[in-house]
C-alpha cells in the first residue's frame, strides 16, 4: 500500500544560519495508521508537524531539502489549500487557533473558506459535531468552554473539511487526565471508524502507549527510534538518555528483565500487563508471597509532611471563601484551606473544577465575594495586588501571558528590578537561576519552544524567592528532563521554607513531589490529605474524575490479589524491591537507573535548539 505521507531525506532550517531543526528525516506514514511522536524540547517535533501539514514550505521561511510526498504529490508542487484538503492540523495553542466566538461559527469558517457548497454545509457541521460528541455545544460561546471542550471544537472544525490525515501538536498539554483520555478516545474512533490517519505529538507516554500503533522518537532534529510502543519502550535507558520518559510499568518490567527475572521484551505498558507479569513471577514462590507488609522493603514512600516546618500560623489561609464570575458560569464555594511554610500542596481535579480560580484568590487577582483569604498575614480584600505580589509569585498556565522582554536575562531580572533591586544585582541573581535551567540568557523568549518559554517564566518566579509560589500547570508542555529540572527546583524552594501551591494534571508528577493533595470538583473542595491517602480513596478520585498514577494503581491491585507487602508503594523502585524480596532475592540498585524515582532521574538540562519553536 502506498503511504499517505512520505518524507524523503528532509532537512529544514529556519532563517539563513543553516542550523537545522530537521536533519535528514525519512519517514513513511501508512494510510489508517495511528502514530505518536515523542521527544525532548527542541527535538524537531513541531517542525515535523509543520512539514507534514504543508506549513513548511508554504508558510515558514527557511532552507528546505528533500521531498515530502502527500497522497502521491510533492508538497512543493501543491498549494497549501490543496494540502489542507488532505491533511488537517490542530495546533498546540488552541486559543490562538480559534477565529470565531461561537462553536458553530468556528466550524462554519473553514467550510466557507474552502468554498463548500452551501447545500452541504449544514450536513458537514452536524456530522463533525456528532463525530466528536459535542452536538450540545453547537450554540455555546467558545470562551465558556473547558480546555477539553475547546480541543474537541478544534478537531470538529478540521473534520468538517473531511481530511484524510489529522496532525495534532500536544492536544492534551493543558487537559486533566479524564479530558485527555476523552480526546484520545475521539481520535481512536475517527481512526477506526472513519479510516482517518492520526499523527499526534504528545509528552504523555502512557497515553500514547495505549492508543498508538506506532511511535516515532525524535532527537536533535532526527528520528532516533521508531516501532510499536512495545518495541520503543523496550529501550528504556536509551530513551532516558535522549530525555524521554517511559510508562512507569515499563520501567518496572524493564528493571525486572535486567535482573533476569522475566524476558527483556516486550515491556509492560499497562497496569494489567504488569499485574499479570508480577503475579506469574511470584507464583513460583508460593506461600512466601503472603509476606506481611511490615516485612517488605520500605521502597520510596511519599515525601512525609514536614510538620517541623509548620509554624503556629499558616502562610495561606482561606476561610468560607465564595466567588462567582459574572454570569454565574463558574464559581467556588465555601473554600477552607490552610497552607504552611515549606509545604508542597497540589490542587487536583478535572478541568473546570475551580482550581485556577482558587489560585487567583490566593494571589489577589480575584477578591472573594464572601469569606476571607489571608496571605502572609494580609487580607487580600484590604490590600492592593502589588502588595500581595511582594509575598506571592505566580506562574500562569500560559507562559506567553507573562513574558514581555527581549532577552531571557532581561525577563528573569525584570521582577527583581520592579521590586527595587539594583539592575546589576538583579542580573547577577537572574544569571544564577538561568544557569540552573540551562537557558541561553541572550535568547529572545519568543524564539524558544513552548516548553522553554515555560521554564523562562518559572525562572522569573523562582528568582524572586517569594514566601508563597502559585504554579498553574508548571510542567505543561515540558519534556521529561525539563519537567524534572523544574520540579526539583520547586521542591528546593519548599525545602527553603516557601509554601508551594501547585495546580497539576500530571498525576505522576503529583505523586512524586506533592506531600498533600487538595481534591476539587464543581467549585468545591471535596477532601484534602496526604498524597498516599488521597490516591488510595477510589470513591474520592471517581468524584473528582482523577485517575491514580500507574504505580499506585498497580500496587493497590497487587496488595489485594498477591500480597499486602505491596500496600502503600508509590514508586517504581518500591515495586521492584518488593518483588525481589518476595522472591527471596536481594534488591540492588538498577545500573541503568530504571528504578530510580522520577525526582532522582537524569537532571541535566535537555539539549536545546533555540530555532526549534512551536511554530506549527
Amino acid at each position: 500500500m502506498q503511504p499517505i505521507i512520505e518524507m524523503r531525506s528532509v532537512s529544514f532550517s529556519y532563517g539563513g544560519d543553516g542550523e537545522r531543526a530537521l536533519d535528514d528525516v525519512s519517514l513513511s506514514i501508512e494510510s489508517g495508521a495511528f502514530v505518536g511522536v515523542i521527544g525532548p524540547s527542541g527535538a524537531g517535533k513541531s517542525t515535523l508537524a509543520a512539514v507534514l501539514s504543508g506549513a513548511i514550505p508554504h508558510h515558514f521561511r527557511g532552507q528546505l531539502f528533500g521531498e515530502t510526498i502527500v497522497d502521491g504529490t510533492d508538497t512543493c508542487e501543491m498549494t497549501l489549500t490543496d494540502i489542507s484538503r488532505i491533511v488537517g492540523s490542530v495546533n498546540q495553542d488552541i486559543d490562538a487557533q480559534m477565529v470565531a466566538s461561537v462553536v458553530e461559527d468556528e466550524i462554519l469558517f473553514g467550510l466557507e473558506n474552502f468554498g463548500v457548497d452551501h447545500r452541504r454545509i449544514e450536513k458537514s457541521i452536524t456530522a463533525a459535531l456528532d463525530a466528536v460528541g459535542i452536538a450540545d455545544l453547537r450554540d455555546r460561546e467558545i470562551a465558556t468552554l473547558s480546555g477539553g471542550q475547546k480541543q474537541k471544537v478544534a478537531i470538529a472544525a478540521i473534520l468538517a473539511l473531511a481530511p484524510r490525515v489529522l496532525v495534532l501538536d500536544e492536544p492534551t498539554a493543558a487537559l486533566d487526565p479524564v479530558s485527555s483520555r476523552m480526546v484520545f478516545d475521539v481520535l481512536r474512533d475517527l481512526n477506526r471508524n472513519e479510516g482517518i490517519t492520526v499523527i499526534v505529538i504528545e509528552q504523555k507516554v502512557a497515553l500514547l502507549s495505549e492508543y498508538c500503533d506506532r511511535l516515532v522518537v525524535m532527537n536533535r532534529g532526527g528520528v532516533a527510534l521508531t516501532g510499536t510502543p512495545h518495541e520503543v519502550f523496550a529501550h528504556g535507558p536509551e530513551l532516558r538518555e535522549i530525555g524521554v520518559d517511559s510508562p512507569r510499568v515499563a520501567r518496572i518490567s524493564n528493571s525486572l528483565a535486567r535482573r533476569g527475572l522475566c524476558p527483556a521484551e516486550p515491556p509492560c505498558l499497562h497496569v494489567d500487563e504488569a499485574r499479570l507479569l508480577i503475579e506469574n513471577l511470584l507464583a513460583r514462590v508460593g506461600n512466601r508471597t503472603r509476606m506481611r507488609a511490615a516485612d517488605a522493603p520500605a521502597g520510596s514512600p511519599h515525601i512525609p509532611a514536614r510538620s517541623g516546618k509548620q509554624g503556629p500560623e499558616p502562610v495561606v489561609s482561606m476561610r468560607g471563601v465564595n466567588f462567582a464570575y459574572p454570569g454565574g458560569d463558574a464559581s467556588v464555594n465555601n473554600l477552607e484551606l490552610s497552607v504552611y511554610p515549606g509545604e508542597l500542596v497540589a490542587l487536583i481535579g478535572q478541568n473546570g473544577a475551580g482550581k485556577t480560580t482558587a489560585t487567583k484568590l490566593v494571589n489577589g487577582l480575584l477578591k472573594p465575594a464572601s469569606g476571607t483569604v489571608r496571605v502572609a498575614g494580609l487580607d487580600t480584600r484590604q490590600v492592593p495586588v502589588s502588595q500581595i505580589a511582594r509575598h506571592v509569585s505566580t506562574l500562569f498556565q500560559n507562559p506567553d501571558r507573562q513574558l514581555c522582554k527581549n532577552t531571557v536575562l532581561e525577563e528573569v531580572a525584570f521582577g527583581l528590578e520592579l521590586g527595587g533591586v539594583a539592575p546589576q544585582d538583579a542580573r547577577a541573581r537572574a544569571r544564577t537561576v538561568i544557569a540552573r535551567y540551562g537557558l541561553d540568557e541572550a535568547a529572545a523568549p519568543f524564539s524558544l519552544s513552548r516548553g522553554q518559554r515555560q521554564m523562562v517564566a518559572l525562572a522569573s518566579v523562582v528568582v524572586l524567592e517569594p514566601q508563597v509560589v502559585v504554579l498553574d500547570e508548571p510542567t505543561s508542555g515540558l519534556d521529561y528532563r525539563e519537567c524534572m529540572t523544574v520540579m526539583e527546583t520547586v521542591r528546593e524552594m519548599a525545602e527553603r521554607g516557601c509554601a508551594v501551591i501547585m495546580v497539576c494534571h500530571d498525576m505522576e508528577v503529583v505523586s512524586d513531589f506533592a506531600e498533600r493533595l487538595v481534591v476539587m470538583a464543581d467549585g468545591c473542595i471535596l477532601d484534602a490529605g496526604p498524597t498516599a491517602e488521597v490516591f488510595a480513596d477510589e470513591g474520592l478520585l471517581r468524584r473528582a474524575r482523577v485517575r491514580p498514577p500507574q504505580v499506585i494503581e498497580l500496587s493497590e491491585l497487587l496488595a489485594e490479589e498477591v500480597s499486602p507487602a505491596f500496600n502503600g508503594i508509590s514508586e517504581v523502585s518500591g515495586v521492584v524491591d518488593t518483588v525481589m524480596a518476595l522472591m527471596g532475592q536481594d534488591g540492588t540498585s538498577d545500573p541503568d537507573g530504571e528504578t530510580e524515582s522520577a525526582p532522582q532521574a537524569n537532571r541535566e538540562a535537555a539539549p536545546r535548539d533555540p530555532k526549534e519553536a512551536d511554530r506549527a
